[in-house]
């Protein structure tokens, strides 16, 4: 079984999760004998938060409850609100997950979190722009390692840009590997082309 830690903070881009969210919950493609999927929205307290789209969500846990083994999947979407000092501690978490080989997946704003943390510095990875890295994140050093994709899987880092939200949902349930390859394909043409 996974679990999958969404991390929810205030004006978080809502839709930049919406793909991947969708699928580890219902598990409606996903293939026969595949692993259980929990999904769990952490907060750095349990009050609750607004989305940039205007939904309310309410933690269904915190930081501290957050277990760190091969089968953790963190999930970190974009917000208006990563430069505020309280979400250090769920970066210093993201470093743990990288440590212990789970996974860490980021979006837009998030990625200039890991940024500024120094964690893309030697590892391929993709955001916004490496220009926008560079404006945002002063402790960014990791322009080497950028790869100019709307999204980018290496090992148990898979990294997007504001414009990679669908493909980034098809690398971490890739990674996953709860869908059948034939699945995973029909899905993201369907929702990429309509076909």
């Amino acid at each position: 079984m996974f679990t999958v830690y969404v991390y929810v903070l205030e004006t978080l881009a809502d839709w930049e999760l919406g793909y991947v969210t969708a699928e580890l919950n219902s598990g409606r493609f996903f293939k026969k004998g595949a692993p259980g999927v929990s999904v769990k929205t952490v907060g750095i307290s349990k009050r609750p938060v607004k989305s940039m789209g205007g939904l309310t969500i309410i933690p269904d846990c915190v930081i501290d409850d957050i277990t760190v083994n091969e089968k953790s999947v963190l999930l970190l979407p974009g917000a208006n609100t990563w430069d505020s000092p309280e979400h250090s501690i769920i970066i210093e978490k993201a470093g743990e997950f990288l440590s212990a080989g789970a996974m860490v997946c980021a979006i837009c704003g998030a990625t200039a979190a890991l940024a500024n943390a120094g964690l893309l510095d030697q590892r391929p990875h993709t955001s916004n722009g490496a220009g926008y890295l560079e404006m945002v994140s002063p402790c960014y050093r990791g322009q080497n390692f950028y790869v100019d994709e709307p999204s980018v899987a290496e090992r148990n880092l898979i990294t997007a840009s504001s414009t990679g939200a669908l493909l980034w949902a098809k690398q971490i349930i890739e990674r996953l590997n709860i869908f059948q390859s034939d699945t995973l394909d029909a899905w993201y043409a369907y929702f990429s082309t309509g076909e």
